[in-house]
């Protein structure tokens, strides 16, 4: 077998690997027990839980710790604040030992980053897209995140809309440059209806879906979580 023919076989499996991504899948917002079991049952890679109690999906630090021991490994618990304190961020993850953080709200870098290493604990940024934002600015500010901590994970984008949270709509996904995208968790919107098109149009690392998959606020429908993750697999291979 000649060195060329090696090296076309390899760019063709290199080729098929990046064709073949498996995109992580995060479904958040979870409140209840049989919610989280349907979840992990269907293959999510995270479980989201809202420490944010103005949103119809909080969950006390005394509820998330009930449902924690049912995560098995390889499945990361996240725990997504708004606006937290470092004492706040503190308390909860005393009580409710989630692996991961979201800052969902208007912290600062600094705040972020403090409350990271008070709980030494790896955490991603929301950024809600507003109207006027480029790719530019999504670049600069992973950069920035970055060197502020070594415990920066990544960015999720999410549309802008008034509160916190994405309401369950869809920003401009071409916003996103390519050289982010693999890198980024995609949300804002999504459902069985738009996951496959997303997935193809964006390629990102993973996806993160709350409404999409609910029957009412904070009640997720196992059918839509399963059809939510077949529609992200059927994107892979496309």
């Amino acid at each position: 077998m000649t060195q060329a023919h090696n090296t076309h076989h390899s760019s063709n499996y290199l080729a098929k690997l990046f064709m073949t991504h498996r995109t992580r899948v995060k479904i958040c917002g979870i409140t209840r027990s049989e919610d989280l079991q349907a979840a992990i049952a269907a293959g999510a890679d995270a479980i989201g839980l809202v420490f944010y109690d103005k949103s119809p999906r909080f969950v006390s630090a005394e509820t998330a710790a009930s449902l924690l021991p049912a995560i098995p490994p390889f499945v990361t618990s996240v725990g997504l604040f708004v606006n937290a304190t470092s004492e706040e961020v503190m308390a909860i993850v005393g009580t409710a030992p989630v692996s991961m953080l979201q800052f969902h709200g208007d912290e600062t870098i600094d705040q972020c980053c403090h409350a990271a290493k008070a709980v030494n604990r790896p955490f991603m940024r929301a950024i809600r897209m507003k109207p006027g934002m480029t790719g530019a600015d999504l670049l600069e500010y992973e950069h920035s995140y970055r060197a502020a901590s070594r415990l920066f994970s990544g960015i999720l984008l999410d549309a802008f809309v008034d509160g916190y949270g994405g309401g369950g709509k869809v920003f401009d996904w071409s916003l996103i440059p390519k050289e982010l995208a693999p890198r980024v968790v995609l949300s804002g919107g999504l459902s069985v209806q738009n996951a496959t098109e997303a997935v193809l149009q964006v390629r990102p690392h993973a996806v993160d879906v709350s409404s999409g998959v609910e029957l009412s606020k904070g009640i997720k429908d196992p059918v839509k979580i399963s059809e939510f993750i077949r529609a992200v697999r059927a994107a892979e291979h496309g």
